[in-house]
């Protein structure tokens, strides 16, 4: 599974790593991605999600309830 974040939808970005000799090599920037497990009160359930800790903070925000329904809203599968 990709390392992607499901609320933010953040992924990883791409760049350089530059040596003492300046030297570049490819390296990617990986999002700090977590896997929480979130109470849903409206469905009475758990859900489980691969979330950025920006995306964690994005929850709560705005509240799992509205996070959730944005993701399905892009056709993902909670």
């Amino acid at each position: 599974m990709s390392r992607t974040c499901q609320v933010t939808g953040k992924a990883p970005a791409f760049g350089n790593r530059v040596s003492h000799s300046h030297r570049r090599t490819r390296r990617r920037f990986d999002p700090n991605i977590q896997s929480r497990r979130y109470w849903l009160p409206g469905e009475n359930r758990h859900v489980r999600l691969r979330v950025s800790t920006k995306g964690m903070k994005v929850i709560d925000r705005r509240g799992i309830e509205r996070a959730v329904a944005d993701i399905r809203a892009r056709g993902e599968r909670v």
